[in-house]
């Protein structure tokens, strides 16, 4: 796979495919992360003389023009980062977009409209989605792709556009790879995985794959209600996929088999509500009352998961604990956080939600080995799956 280094940028105009997916809230970044980690890349074109054109994506808007979706003020945020203009195009393919690409000079840079303001953008029509590439690739004379959370979508930014001009991968991609390798080809051990968030059913298939490969798995967050009820436990008002069970049950006794350990909650935060003033507690794991919700793990299951975290040489952790927008219910994601700064380890904090919760409580970035913008993208690498993004900048 190429890089950057190896394209001759100077007075060329170059698409970068970045992930800029930050959250919004009244018009306003209240994470911005992802754009802080596309600013190296788009810095390094700059420098050599290239004319960028950044493209990204924003929520779902599903062909769209959607206002509260739109990506400038993330170009203003880029601009600050930068600590240059950044032309901001209204559209994505049409007459603003055109102008404005052919207005950069060298060392200049522009931002397009949302992506998926574009129907064509994540079409499952190859035709519709490849005359969308046409239009896009033709703002441009080559491309980086620099966006991994978004690599494993076969959208035309990703997959298509990269077949229509000369391409390489950008830093942020190279360094994503180069941790997601350390995770599956170079591990050192112990070799520990936290694994949180809401839904067990979206990590079922790193699940899967991470039982003959880790040492040891520790599950939170409300995933664990499935895996705690899959044991006979009553876990009362909290997130539950009942159609999960079987499938958790079969883990449980693939884990035993392989000498994988299977780290659960001893005690979970239980509440009235979902509301950071409802009334609450903390209840042994197998004893949540019928009438509550589970939250956040408790603060023994905290202590718990830290020490099976302190002997490990490398973690991934990937889902927050509990609800940790909503401070009573933060206690343990911040103590697995700190769990695996106290390791020593080298630690990977992978996914949207992972990264915010160690900005929101206040940790310092540094502390960690890796904060990857992967999300999705680094769960199915994990999984051991094609990602058709990265094919695309093989090829």
């Amino acid at each position: 796979m190429r890089t950057i280094d190896d394209l001759d940028v100077s007075g060329k105009r170059v698409l970068v495919r970045t992930d800029l997916n930050v959250p919004l809230q009244d018009g306003r970044i209240t994470d911005d992360g992802r754009i802080r980690a596309s600013v190296p890349t788009i810095k390094k074109l700059l420098d050599r003389g290239a004319r960028v054109i950044v493209c990204a994506h924003l929520g779902r808007p599903k062909g769209e023009v959607r206002p509260e979706l739109s990506l400038a003020p993330v170009a203003a945020r880029l601009g600050e980062l930068l600590g240059t203009d950044v032309a901001f195009a209204s559209d994505v393919v049409g007459d603003s977009a055109g102008a404005t690409a052919e207005g950069l000079a060298d060392g200049q840079v522009a931002l397009l409209e949302n992506l998926r303001f574009e129907a064509g953008e994540t079409s499952k029509d190859d035709a519709e989605r490849g005359a969308f590439a046409d239009r896009l690739a033709a703002l441009a004379e080559l491309y980086v792709g620099d966006g991994f959370g978004a690599v494993h979508r076969r959208h035309a930014s990703v997959y298509d556009v990269p077949r229509r001009l000369p391409h390489a991968a950008g830093d942020l991609i190279a360094a994503e790879l180069a941790v997601l390798r350390r995770l599956t080809e170079d591990v050192e051990r112990p070799y520990a995985v936290v694994l949180g968030g809401s839904k067990v059913s979206d990590k079922l298939g790193v699940i899967d794959n991470l039982l003959g490969k880790a040492d040891r798995i520790l599950v939170g967050g409300g995933m664990v209600f499935t895996f705690l009820k899959a044991q006979g436990h009553e876990v009362g008002k909290s997130l539950l996929e009942e159609d999960q069970l079987d499938t958790v049950r079969e883990y449980l006794r693939r884990a035993e088999g392989s000498g994988v350990e299977f780290v659960l909650p001893v005690d979970v935060v239980a509440a009235t509500a979902f509301a950071a003033d409802a009334d609450h507690e903390a209840v042994p794991a197998d004893a949540l009352p019928a009438d509550r919700l589970g939250l956040d793990i408790g603060p023994e299951s905290g202590k718990l998961f830290a020490s099976r975290l302190a002997d490990a040489r490398t973690v991934f952790w990937n889902g927050p604990m509990g609800v940790f927008e909503m401070e009573p219910y933060a206690h343990g994601t911040r103590a697995v956080a700190q769990g695996l700064i106290d390791s020593g380890a080298f630690t990977v904090v992978g996914g949207g939600d992972s990264a915010a919760a160690v900005r929101r409580l206040g940790f310092d970035e540094d502390a960690f080995s890796h904060i990857s913008t992967g999300g999705g993208a680094s769960l199915e690498y994990l999984e051991g799956k094609a990602l058709p993004g990265l094919q695309a900048l093989e090829d």
